[in-house]
């Protein structure tokens, strides 16, 4: 039973749930916060003195909760590196497959 309460089971519910696509994200903390920005970089030549990001999503969070999402996104792309290979930096390049 006391494995059970450390353990509640978890209801995603997603009534208000909005998607949004990114491909930029930015981010700062404080003592108190990690600060994620989520955006598009619609500018689709290189080689321009300014590029200009359109910000749609603000996500805030705890340094714990911020931990906890490192180690999420961490163990996802292991996973996703191990089925498909390594990713580079290289924004846009596919994995090899």
């Amino acid at each position: 039973m006391a494995e059970q309460a450390n353990n509640p089971q978890v209801n995603w519910n997603d009534d208000s749930m909005a998607t949004t696509y990114a491909n930029v994200c930015n981010v700062a903390f404080t003592q108190e916060e990690v600060v994620l920005l989520f955006g598009m970089n619609q500018n689709w030549h290189g080689g321009q003195d300014e590029i200009t990001i359109k910000l749609a999503k603000r996500m805030i969070m705890s340094p714990h909760g911020a931990r906890r999402l490192q180690a999420l996104l961490g163990n996802l792309l292991a996973q996703y590196e191990s089925r498909f290979g390594p990713l580079g930096m290289d924004a846009g390049a596919p994995a090899s497959a």
